[in-house]
């Protein structure tokens, strides 16, 4: 019986490279001269440091920019509130992965209104999707990636 996996996983590697461009660009730019402004990166937390909130703002598309050439979804990133003591200010960025229960429950939902012969089951940090026939599948891999659930989508392990 045909299966697919629904996922939402982010590439560590290329997140550390887009990163590490970031601030290679941020260490160069004019507007960053003598800031010491750059992002660190600790498992999934990033961190915007700078002096003040104006070069976070500057920032932030720079991040998003490599982040997006080098293949990652910025619609992973969950920004928090700019934080000021000290004369400088810094922001904490979550880098979002896997799909918790309130967000799988919803696309099973979503796949249960489809009205399509397909059922869906909740696997730890994924969705499992079996049916009878591949085009209801893609039918499925479609109504999800419209549905706009705010976390990037991958569709692994897709078996016949």
């Amino acid at each position: 019986m045909p299966s697919f996996d629904v996922v939402s996983e982010v590439d560590h590697h290329e997140l550390r490279n887009a990163i590490d461009q970031a601030n290679r660009e941020i260490g160069t730019r004019y507007d960053f001269k003598g800031a010491n402004a750059r992002i660190e990166q600790q498992e999934t937390e990033l961190s915007l440091e700078a002096e003040v909130e104006f070069q976070l703002q500057q920032m932030i598309p720079i991040l998003k920019e490599k982040m997006s050439k080098r293949g990652i979804d910025v619609e992973c990133l969950e920004f928090g509130d700019v934080v000021e003591m000290n004369r400088r200010a810094r922001q904490p960025v979550r880098v979002r992965e896997g799909l918790d229960r309130d967000l799988a429950r919803k696309m099973v939902k979503l796949v249960k209104d489809s009205r399509l012969k397909v059922q869906a089951a909740i696997q730890g940090e994924q969705l499992r999707v079996t049916g009878k026939k591949r085009d209801d599948l893609q039918a499925v891999m479609q109504i999800l990636r419209e549905a706009g659930l705010g976390i990037p989508l991958q569709f692994q392990n897709f078996r016949d």
